[in-house]
């Protein structure tokens, strides 16, 4: 691969908090840490488009006491078995559990899917984490 070379200018103090970064990290140098944020950048740009096709994850926490939030989420994920891909559950406590559900499909979809689950009473928190295959 090859690759070209470009500038850039940093912030004394922004430099100082970057090499502290990509040492925590583990990078080697400070062009594969601005690669991987760019490549970031674009991929966070092209999923926000709607139009994308996506995989990631939903991690979600609920409390399976609350109505009926343990059905409502079975038949929801029976419901969209083109976007669901897989799931595992975890019991975290006496009645609390933490679901990862695997999702793909283009990305505006998937960010309603995620947006439905979250708002099933019962559950406490959501997080979807999106990435493209490709850049």
């Amino acid at each position: 691969m090859t690759v070209e070379r470009v500038g850039v200018s940093f912030e004394p103090e922004l430099l100082e908090k970057f090499d502290a970064l990509i040492k925590a990290k583990g990078y080697t140098n400070r062009s594969e840490a601005i690669r991987d944020l760019v490549r970031k950048s674009i991929i966070e740009s092209h999923i926000e488009s709607g139009d994308e096709d996506v995989m990631g994850t939903l991690t979600i926490i609920y409390d399976h006491d609350v109505g009926d939030v343990t059905n409502q989420l079975q038949h929801f994920q029976h419901f969209h078995l083109s976007e669901i891909i897989a799931t595992t559950h975890v019991h975290v406590e006496k009645h609390t559990c933490l679901e990862v559900v695997v999702v793909r499909g283009k990305s505006r979809s998937i960010m309603k899917l995620a947006d439905h689950i979250r708002a099933i009473k019962g559950v406490k928190h959501g997080e979807l984490v999106t990435t493209k295959s490709s850049v």
